[in-house]
């Protein structure tokens, strides 16, 4: 039985992630972020059974010495601890390059000191930014198009330089835009369904026309594994993707079509990203991962979303749906 580290388990993919590792057999470490409240994030909702089978690990991804503790007797890491807000990086970039580049760093520093086996690295499709080409495979090029996409972009290319400067045995994962239930407002989806099921007849969104290919949840986590439990994808940067797009406007009727009806989509300002950052177009290549790995989708975009919406109407107090969550 491997020894894993998911670092960001508190967190939406982290925790779903940390399910699945469980339910597979895996002796789970979860690395969460240290605070005040003890607060565990998304682990606090586990049932006592499932989250005593977890050992606990509480620091800061920023500090290179509790990254190296949390990692010693480990062999294998998931690093998906990220901050991840487009929005928030405008006004806070430097926190993005402490959390994201440094907190990269301090695990790959930490996995060539103690030979850890296998580390992959969660890399984000906004790295690519808005598609020069479709669908886009690994080998599209980089733009910076965000504080949060570019801190994402110096992360992975340093996984890439630990792996042929030091041969470190670095995967990055790069999955398209995951949702599922625990996600936070902060994303389109559970924007949408929370303003729906808060009665609001009225939902605000910011551009419509961009388009997406989203991830359900428990198949973005289902592609860590599977490209964990490949040799193949060692040194590779891989996408998790489902090469179907829809813009947020269709995503948008599709969901008030499944609740309210009668409700209609307005334009809210300032949830506009400035207009050379947004991206305007994100369709995935899947290819790699299919021809290196057993991964393949096993939701439905509308099964996904069924489940979000009766995961949300269950957990409509995680939601604030009268302000706009950065």
């Amino acid at each position: 039985m491997k020894k894993v580290l998911v670092t960001g388990a508190d967190g939406f993919i982290g925790s779903h992630l940390t399910e699945n590792l469980l339910k597979k057999g895996y002796d789970v470490k979860a690395f969460v972020y240290y605070n005040s409240f003890n607060n565990w994030g998304w682990l606090d909702t586990f049932p006592k059974e499932k989250l005593d089978q977890i050992e606990i690990f509480a620091g800061d991804i920023r500090d290179p010495n509790g990254v190296r503790e949390a990692m010693k007797g480990v062999d294998e890491v998931f690093h998906l601890a990220a901050l991840i807000a487009i929005p928030f990086s405008y006004h806070s970039p430097d926190s993005y390059v402490d959390t994201n580049i440094k907190g990269t760093l301090n695990v790959l520093q930490a996995a060539r000191e103690l030979d850890t086996s296998r580390i992959l690295v969660t890399s984000t499709s906004e790295v690519y930014g808005t598609a020069q080409y479709v669908p886009i495979d690994e080998k599209h090029p980089f733009q910076g198009q965000s504080p949060y996409s570019a801190t994402k972009i110096g992360a992975d290319r340093l996984a890439e330089s630990f792996y042929r400067s030091f041969n470190l045995p670095v995967s990055i994962v790069r999955p398209f835009n995951t949702f599922g239930p625990r996600q936070s407002a902060r994303a389109v989806i559970p924007t949408i369904i929370s303003q729906l099921l808060a009665g609001k007849d009225k939902i605000e969104l910011g551009a419509l026309t961009p388009t997406r290919d989203f991830n359900y949840v428990k198949d973005t986590a289902a592609g860590f594994i599977a490209i964990a439990e490949s040799d193949k994808t060692i040194g590779e940067e891989i996408n998790i993707a489902t090469q179907r797009e829809i813009s947020i406007g269709d995503l948008a009727k599709e969901i008030i079509a499944q609740i309210n009806s009668d409700a209609e989509i307005v334009c809210d300002e300032k949830r506009l990203r400035p207009e050379k950052s947004e991206v305007n177009r994100l369709l995935g290549d899947n290819t790699k991962i299919k021809a290196l790995t057993n991964w393949k989708q096993q939701y439905t975009f509308e099964e996904g979303i069924a489940e979000t919406i009766a995961w949300i109407r269950e957990h409509m107090q995680a939601y604030k749906t009268d302000i706009y969550n950065v």
